[in-house]
């Protein structure tokens, strides 16, 4: 087959490169030279041999069949060329079909990898968005989770802080509320949907959001927190002290947003405060009271003891004279131990320098030292190393304490021997400094024992004979701590067994001599003097020492007497004891200031180391003096009242009092008023007021004390006012009275009475009721 192929090929190849004229001619030919040599060849076969005419024969069927021959296969190999043609188009194009099915194929492939690749990827990608979608919802789990416990944990804050007492709240940075608790709320009586957008100038009183809004600002300008106490009040008119912290808080960018605040109620500490001052108070004036009692009969002793040694004695006499007189003294220095003793604790001991005769000063400490040691069969030298200054400015009576302690003190331990005191000053500037040295020959002190002597009551111990245990402890604790605040100091050196040596050291600017001229003397007159004392042996005294100075006097005994016995005109000096029975030398004076338009000096008398003369000054006095007095104090007030002129006192106003009335009734109600009440009404409707009355009582005491505890005068005046009304209109006079009186600021002494009138509405107020009710209960029957 395959050559028949290739002939077939050739015969194609040649047809097509001859052209079909030419390829018919040949062809023709070729058939024809076919034709003749088959017939030359059958001939032979057959007759054996050829003639002419068989080759014409075979020439002219060979023309004749050789078109149709030529043209049937020119046709057919035309057709078949054709065909060859488009087959080989054909095969070209399933070549290229091929060719671009294997691009195709190749492509596909690629694809089918790509898609697979794709496919890998997504499953890959819906894998990981699966997995993302469970993280994502373990995500949103959590956050819902998460948000539910932030939801819970902050209702639970929330719940916390509005549990809390303490005030809480936030304000932004132009000082508007953002938020609060309900703490706040019950402060502020508004809540936090109506404190929101608020400023402390729309919610607190003026003077409250100045203090509020001063303390923002100094948050807000040195950007730190702030600690501070105020008081605020609730709605109902209750005050409470507050310790307020105010904190900056920023965003997470640092942004400033403003400022939280945290308040706590700290009114029971405030009231405890309250408390241990008021026990403070009520120890100084025990200790005062109890001074002022002990010194009294004291003072008499001294005097009479001073009056009785200028008289014409026995040696017996004058040493039992002298006795009384050191021991006296000696008692009177404890006293002023003790008070200074609280002095100190209350951080209160004042000094109050003024001119002093130094030269006398110490002739009067040697006069008395010398007393004192010749009690006890010792001897007293002074020795003056330089000459001293003729009048320094110092606080005499305090420097005399020292000077006494430490004497006393080397008296005490010396059982034989004696007492030195030495005294030297130096004057530089104007300025005295003073060196004062008191040595003894007693036991002395050991020397583990020397840094401890000036300690509060400590008591140095000396084995042996135990003297050292004698005595308060406080002496020369008092004497160091006033030495220091003189500017000096107090020093000791002692061996035990040789005796000790104190030594004072102090400085004190001198002060220019100021001596009674003899004309000054002479032009004194007799004087008609007023004295008002409640003590008969301070009287006896005080009269002793005017009547030798030529003076009349006339004595009241009390505060009442005083009033009642007094007449301007007939006097020409008014003494006055701050501490009567019925009532204080200043509701004395505040009468006389009251009642009288042209009045005589006023002098208090104060048994009491004497204070700044400011307060007695304020209070109604032109003056005031010391007791025991001497005679150079009365010199110098007579003189300065009788040769100068009067300094015009201040006006107190009037006080009121509260009578004493004979029967409960008449003191406790006002009797007329409800006489003509309940004959209008009956007694049924004042026992209605009377209920209204005691279930407001509480509330209006819970505000007092409030009040009372924050010293807001204008709140207690507000409350006491209330109070006075109330009481007024079921005819409580006496409550009606106090309340008057704790609603009147002006009233001298006014802020030291109104602790106690308080507590009387507080204590008596429900038994005035009950007496009320008794009254009403026999009106009924």
């Amino acid at each position: 087959m395959k050559p028949i192929k290739n002939l077939a090929q050739y015969y194609v190849d040649l047809l097509v490169k001859l052209g079909i004229l030419r390829f018919s001619i040949l062809l023709a030919l070729a058939i024809v030279a076919l034709a003749v040599v088959v017939q030359v060849g059958i001939t032979l076969v057959l007759s054996g041999r050829v003639d002419d005419i068989d080759i014409v024969r075979s020439v002219f069927f060979g023309l004749l069949i050789t078109p149709w021959a030529v043209y049937f296969l020119s046709v057919v190999v035309d057709q078949l060329e054709e065909s060859r043609q488009r087959l080989s188009k054909l095969v070209s194009k399933l070549r290229d079909m091929r060719s671009r099915d294997q691009d195709l194929n190749h492509k596909l492939h690629q694809n089918i990898s790509k898609l697979n690749l794709e496919i890998e990827e997504r499953i890959k990608a819906e894998e990981a968005r699966e997995e993302a979608m469970k993280d994502l919802e373990n995500e949103v789990y959590q956050r819902e989770r998460t948000q539910l416990e932030l939801a819970e944990r902050t209702a639970l804050l929330r719940s916390f802080i509005d549990a809390s007492p303490d005030l809480i709240y936030y304000r932004n940075a132009d000082g508007v509320f953002s938020g609060c608790n309900r703490a706040m709320e019950e402060l502020t009586g508004k809540k936090e949907n109506q404190l929101v957008g608020l400023t402390p100038w729309d919610v607190y009183r003026k003077e409250v959001a100045q203090q509020i809004v001063d303390t923002d600002q100094k948050v807000f300008s040195d950007n730190k927190a702030l600690t501070y106490e105020q008081w605020l009040e609730y709605p109902d008119g209750r005050k409470s002290f507050f310790e307020l912290r105010k904190v900056p808080f920023y965003s997470k960018d640092g942004r400033h947003l403003g400022l939280v605040g945290f308040g706590r109620d700290i009114t029971e500490r405030k009231r405890h405060q309250e408390s241990l001052e008021k026990a403070s108070r009520d120890k100084t004036t025990f200790i005062s009271t109890i001074s002022h009692e002990l010194r009294t009969p004291l003072n008499g002793i001294v005097g009479l003891s001073r009056m009785l040694l200028e008289t014409k004695l026995t040696d017996e006499q004058r040493n039992q004279m002298q006795t009384i007189n050191v021991s006296a003294i000696t008692l009177g220095n404890i006293f002023n131990d003790i008070i200074d003793m609280d002095k100190f604790d209350r951080r209160k001991l004042e000094l109050f320098p003024a001119r002093l005769n130094f030269e006398e000063f110490v002739a009067e400490i040697e006069s008395i030292s010398a007393l004192m040691a010749s009690q006890k069969n010792l001897r007293f030298d002074l020795e003056r190393l330089t000459e001293l200054p003729d009048a320094i400015e110092v606080d005499a009576t305090r420097l005399r304490q020292v000077l006494w302690n430490l004497i006393s003190n080397a008296m005490k331990f010396t059982k034989e021997g004696g007492v030195v005191m030495t005294v030297e000053a130096e004057i530089r500037d104007d300025v005295a400094y003073i060196t004062i040295e008191v040595e003894d020959s007693g036991v002395g002190i050991p020397e583990s024992e020397v840094d401890k002597i000036f300690a509060m009551y400590y008591q140095v111990k000396s084995g042996k004979d135990n003297l050292h245990a004698v005595g308060t402890g406080i002496g020369l604790a008092v004497s160091k701590q006033l030495i220091k605040m003189m500017g000096g100091d107090i020093s000791v050196s002692s061996e035990e067994g040789f005796g000790s040596t104190f030594t004072v050291t102090l400085s004190a600017p001198l002060s220019a001599t100021k001596e009674m001229s003899e004309s000054s003397q002479a032009a004194q007159r007799d004087l008609s003097i007023f004295m008002v004392e409640d003590i008969e042996l301070n009287v006896t005294v005080a009269r002793s020492l005017f009547e030798s100075m030529g003076h009349e006097v006339t004595v009241a005994m009390t505060g009442q007497d005083a009033i009642e016995m007094f007449d301007p005109d007939l006097y020409d000096l008014v003494f006055l004891d701050i501490q009567l029975p019925d009532m204080t030398g200043f509701d004395v004076a505040s009468f006389y200031r009251q009642t009288y338009k042209d009045l005589p000096p006023l002098i208090a008398l104060t048994a009491n180391v004497l204070k700044d003369k400011d307060e007695y000054l304020q209070n109604g006095m032109d003056e005031a003096i010391s007791k025991p007095l001497s005679v150079t104090a009365m010199q110098e007030v007579i003189a300065q009242f009788t040769s100068n002129d009067i300094q015009e006192p201040l006006q107190p106003t009037k006080s009121q009092n509260l009578g004493e009335k004979s029967e409960l009734y008449n003191k406790v109600l006002d009797l007329d008023m409800l006489e003509s009440y309940v004959d209008i009404v009956g007694t049924q409707p004042v026992l209605e007021s009377i209920s209204m009355f005691e279930d407001m009582m509480p509330d209006y005491i819970k505000v007092l004390d409030s009040n009372m505890t924050a010293k807001d005068q204008q709140g207690i005046v507000e409350e006491a006012h209330k109070i006075k009304g109330a009481a007024g209109s079921i005819g409580l006079k006496h409550i009606q009275l106090v309340a008057q009186k704790a609603q009147s600021p002006e009233r001298p002494a006014w802020w030291k009475n109104i602790d106690d009138w308080v507590e009387e509405i507080k204590n008596e107020y429900q038994n005035d009721i009950a007496t009320l009710k008794e009254w009403l209960g026999q009106k009924g029957e």
